[in-house]
């Protein structure tokens, strides 16, 4: 008889595979509790895919081991040969796989979804904890394991008790209950009204008097009177978790009231653009950390005290099977059993310290410091806290080699290791270059030889198994530092904004404004009425695509001028703004229109246009490029495109030709405002993007390394411009007069 599986092979798996699986758990568990904290740190998709098969595996590999579990007892039960004692074991594995369903502390939910099903949790909780029981019970009554069982069982149901109530907490909408406030009935009209009814039908002089609400000063007020840096990374925690616990509601849309925006736009105007990035990174942490891990349910008194006493029955598991005679049982079991117990603990001892080492920590001690009897505890223990965070510090990429002691290889090795380890997001920008796009996917004039028709065959196969934006996004996609200079551009143009937005009209029209209220400036209002029409006429992607090729162009011909700085920031933000259109249209969905079909239509005219020119690949590739441009800018369009072509293709190739030769014409003698025009309307790009994409959107980058976008939309929240805020007054106090 042909066996498609060899005997052998099938022996041993039969004979192993409890084992086998049991020990792969754990493995996946020591994994996703020192490779989770990663996904917040890189954008790297092989890594966040790996983290995702993992997080996917491991409930896969303890369900299916409980199952193993449960058969291998049927399958032995009142055999001959086989040891009581083997039945034991086996149970005694169980609630082990318990302790794996419940997961590490740093990873509950691998996507902002994943918090919704807390439910489904909720029954695997108890229907797990059923099957580990129905395994237990046939191991009884002559089970000698039954002690560390059940103290296993204890810290199973602890474990996976946790995990859930994670889930149920990060959900959306109980976390959006959460932060509700009590219902506020106001001021009892209806009694002041008899009152006011009464007086007048005793024909007494009555007249009402509006008080305002009293103007008290808020501790986070006071706080913004020191307007020195924040040179003390614990301060700086301290500041970015009372942040946190006000604005974490913009996660669920809430609408803040006007002494928060007041404490907080006082609080960042008088910061420099440094110390509000190293604030708005913390908070951003809390909050992905809120959203993704234990943490809620870890750090609390409760929660320390039931991590305590689950660490403490595991400890008593491996005391009492150490006592324990183990005749009977078979070496490599027990072996396998050890590894489990110490593994566990292994695994607690490593969240404990990640626990004790971290932003929530130094935030609790921080608070502390305030009660006078402690303060010189909290001040002890933030002496190896400071030291911690400053591993944490911003990595702004240097601007010139600095000079060491030390050779370039070993500083480079350690900052690998140290970003790798503890930096608080990716600090990449993710770029994407239209006119290099479409140079590398057009259609070759030459006749193709027998590896074109292969690649072409192979770009087939990518689009027909739906991988083509993963191809793209590994072949076109580029990454930049995020420089201390743009950051401080990008601050400086918004904190401007923000002290002219002191009524919530204009704090609305900045927030609208997406190139517009630049462009109305008097310092550019000279020569920008022909430029207002690519921002006001046009839709955002429109819009957004249109200056994406224009800077593009101009970019590609100023090579030979002299480096500005306005000149990079415009040409990093062009990119990055194209990225998140194309590569990110869930996040851009809000803003985005028929940004896809639009991108699409102008690819395709782009291609069609260089084909037709008979660009060669000879030079380098900037060489080539250029060529490219100088071939799109030599077009007349002294008619409109959409007069020639009408408007079923949404293509805006030379509508974008248009505006970089307006650009060109305007500056052309002073070719530093143009560049600096533009960069500022860059910035009204993406701080619109930030302010109109939902903010789930948001929450959702925190796990895949964080944007840049979502720090503007943090940062314009903080300087009061969005339209989150209730800017008008509270309640007003009537006060009844009576008499003259």
């Amino acid at each position: 008889m042909v066996y498609i599986i060899p005997r052998k092979f099938k022996k041993f798996y039969d004979t192993w595979n409890v084992q086998t699986f049991i020990l792969f758990s754990l493995t996946l568990q020591t994994i996703l509790i020192l490779c989770a904290p990663s996904r917040k740190r890189t954008g790297n998709v092989i890594v966040i895919w790996l983290i995702w098969s993992a997080y996917l595996l491991a409930d896969w590999a303890a369900n299916f081991a409980v199952g193993l579990i449960s058969n291998r007892q049927d399958d032995t039960f009142g055999k001959a040969g086989v040891p009581a004692d083997r039945y034991d074991i086996l149970a005694f594995w169980a609630p082990f796989l318990l302790l794996h369903l419940g997961g590490p502390d740093t990873i509950t939910a691998f996507a902002l979804e994943d918090n919704a099903l807390w439910l489904r949790h909720f029954v695997g909780l108890a229907t797990q904890v059923a099957a580990a029981f129905i395994v237990f019970g046939q191991s009884l009554p002559t089970n000698k394991l039954w002690v560390p069982t059940v103290l296993l069982f204890i810290a199973g149901t602890i474990k996976y008790g946790e995990r859930t109530r994670a889930l149920y907490l990060a959900n959306l909408n109980k976390f959006r209950e959460s932060m509700l406030k009590p219902p506020d009935p106001g001021p009892n009209y209806a009694k002041l009204m008899e009152e006011y009814a009464s007086k007048k039908d005793a024909k007494l002089p009555t007249h009402m008097e509006m008080i305002g609400e009293p103007n008290k000063e808020s501790k986070a007020a006071l706080f913004a009177e020191d307007v020195g840096d924040l040179t003390d990374d614990v301060v700086v925690v301290g500041h970015a978790y009372r942040f946190f616990n006000i604005f974490k509601g913009l996660i669920v849309d809430l609408i803040f009231s006007f002494r928060e925006r007041h404490d907080s736009r006082l609080f960042f105007q008088k910061r420099e653009s440094e110390d509000a990035f190293k604030v708005i990174a913390v908070e951003l942490n809390f909050i992905y950390e809120v959203l993704y891990t234990k943490v809620v349910v870890v750090h609390s008194i409760l929660g320390c005290v039931v991590r305590f006493i689950s660490w403490s029955v595991v400890v008593a598991a491996l005391l009492t099977f150490y006592s324990i005679d183990k005749k009977g049982f078979h070496k490599i079991d027990v072996r396998i059993t050890y590894t489990l117990l110490f593994g566990a603990i292994g695994l607690d001892t490593v969240a404990l310290f990640m626990l004790i080492f971290s932003d929530w920590t130094v935030a609790s001690v921080k608070k502390s410091m305030e009660i006078s009897f402690i303060r010189p505890i909290a001040k002890f223990v933030c002496i190896p806290l400071r030291y911690y965070l400053s591993f944490k510090r911003i990595n702004w990429p240097p601007q010139e080699p600095q000079q060491s002691s030390r050779t370039p290889e070993s500083i480079n090795c350690l900052e690998r290791v140290r970003r790798i380890l503890f930096k608080r997001w990716s600090e990449y920008l993710y770029t994407y270059d239209f006119i290099e796009y479409c140079l590398k996917e057009r259609p070759k004039t030459t006749s193709l030889n027998v590896f074109d028709y292969l690649w072409c065959f192979l770009i087939c196969v990518i689009e027909a198994f739906g991988l083509k934006d993963f191809y793209d996004r590994m072949r076109y996609v580029s990454k930049k530092p995020c420089t201390k200079e743009l950051w401080n551009f990008i601050f400086e143009q918004l904190k401007e904004k923000s002290k002219l937005a002191d009524d919530p009209e204009t704090a609305k029209r900045i927030c609208a404004a997406r190139g517009d209220w630049i462009l109305q400036d008097s310092e550019w209002n000279s020569g920008s009425t022909k430029l207002m029409s690519y921002v006001v006429d046009f839709d955002y992607d429109q819009s957004l695509m249109s200056w994406h090729i224009a800077t593009e162009l101009c970019y590609t011909r100023d090579t030979n001028n002299p480096p500005d700085g306005s000149r990079e920031i415009s040409k990093t933000l062009s990119d990055y703004m194209l990225y998140l259109l194309v590569m990110q249209p869930t996040m851009m969905s809000a803003v985005a229109g028929i940004g896809q079909i639009r991108f699409r239509d102008t690819c395709a005219e782009a291609k069609k246009f260089f084909s037709s020119r008979d660009l060669k690949d000879k030079g380098t590739k900037e060489e080539h490029k250029e060529a490219a441009c100088e071939r799109l800018l030599g077009i007349n369009t002294d008619v409109p495109p959409v007069a020639v072509k009408g408007d079923r293709s949404k293509s805006v190739l030379f509508d974008a030709c248009i505006l970089a030769k307006e650009l060109e014409n305007l500056y052309k003698d002073k070719p530093e405002n143009k560049w600096k025009l533009m960069s500022e309307v860059w910035v009204e790009l993406l701080s619109y993007a930030a302010g109109h994409c939902r903010a789930n959107t948001h929450a959702a980058q925190l796990s895949k390394g964080g944007e840049l976008i979502t720090f503007v939309w943090l940062l314009m929240a903080h300087l009061g411009i969005g339209e989150q805020f209730q800017i008008n007054e509270g309640h007003a106090r009537a006060k009844l007069i009576v008499g003259k």
